[in-house]
């Protein structure tokens, strides 16, 4: 996918924005998808509102139109990512995350959990891996995780790895997006967290960029959070960041 915004209509910049439902539970999300009625953007849902909220609240969201990515970093040995694949696949999620780090052979049976869930005709969902969290700091990266080498490094190695396992792209920062393309293809899909408009407290976040210039690094999809969630009036906010791309 190569996304040139300039030539995308309003609806579809919408599209390519992942509002990230970071709810204790299913009432907070639901009085903001109230306020953002009729924005046809992806709701990103977490491990927080998973937890609480289970699967009947992804399914709420299909039926009301929204694709879904549901954000739960998936880590564990090859045949438990397997299974669990397969369920979120029957769930009818849009696209879904899984950690690099597990290794090729978990990505890749990720991929058979996923083949054999599939309904004839039924859409396949997008897998990507994590490559590092945007909190993760170079010290973070090297003192207490281990790996030496820069951030941007380590992210590198692992989109490369995720695309050798067959995925379809990864999450990564903005500011690694033009390397991943170049690594990988301009076809592999790059999730892009760590997104802040302009004057936007950057939180825990370590590596962000504003929407435009995350798009203007060819990512395909942001994931915005807080700016949208926390803003006094959020569908003010939605709009003026769609308003800041086109």
């Amino acid at each position: 996918m190569v996304t040139n915004v300039s030539t995308l209509t309003r609806t579809e910049v919408a599209g390519r924005i992942m509002v990230a439902l970071d709810y204790a539970n299913a009432g907070g999300a639901e009085e903001l998808l109230k306020q953002l009625e009729g924005i046809p953007c992806y709701m990103k849902v977490g491990m927080q509102l998973f937890y609480a909220a289970g699967p009947g609240f992804v399914a709420s969201l299909k039926e009301r139109g929204y694709k879904v990515f549901l954000d739960v970093k998936m880590h564990d040995i090859p045949n438990t990512v397997k299974g669990g694949s397969e369920s979120v696949t029957r769930l009818g999620v849009d696209l879904f995350n899984i950690h690099a780090a597990g290794g090729k052979q978990m990505m890749e049976a990720a991929l058979e959990g996923v083949d054999k869930a599939l309904a004839p005709g039924a859409g396949r969902p997008i897998v990507i891996g994590v490559t590092q969290l945007t909190s993760t700091s170079q010290q973070v990266l090297n003192d207490e995780i281990g790996l030496t080498g820069s951030v941007e490094q380590a992210v590198i190695r692992y989109a490369q790895l995720a695309h050798a396992a067959g995925l379809d792209g990864v999450v990564a920062s903005p500011l690694e997006v033009t390397q991943i393309k170049a690594a990988c293809g301009d076809g592999f899909v790059t999730v892009t967290p760590g997104i802040r408009p302009a004057g936007a407290d950057v939180g825990d976040q370590s590596r962000v960029m504003t929407p435009a210039e995350a798009f203007a690094q060819g990512t395909d999809y942001v994931v915005i959070g807080r700016p949208i969630t926390g803003a006094a009036d959020p569908r003010a906010a939605i709009e003026s960041i769609i308003d800041s791309i086109i």
